[in-house]
């Protein structure tokens, strides 16, 4: 399950719909919605 930290619920919550995307300089990150408020979520790294 991958996290991320949401910045409108002020906390770390689980990724939902979450999506392997590469940044522009080459590195890995996953992007989805906050599973509590649904506002956008984004964290560098692998899932």
């Amino acid at each position: 399950m991958a996290t991320a930290y949401c910045f409108k619920c002020k906390k770390k919550v689980a990724i939902k719909n979450p999506k392997q995307i590469t940044l522009k300089n080459g590195r890995p990150a996953v992007q989805g919605v906050c599973s509590v408020c649904g506002t956008k979520v984004f964290r560098i790294g692998k899932i």
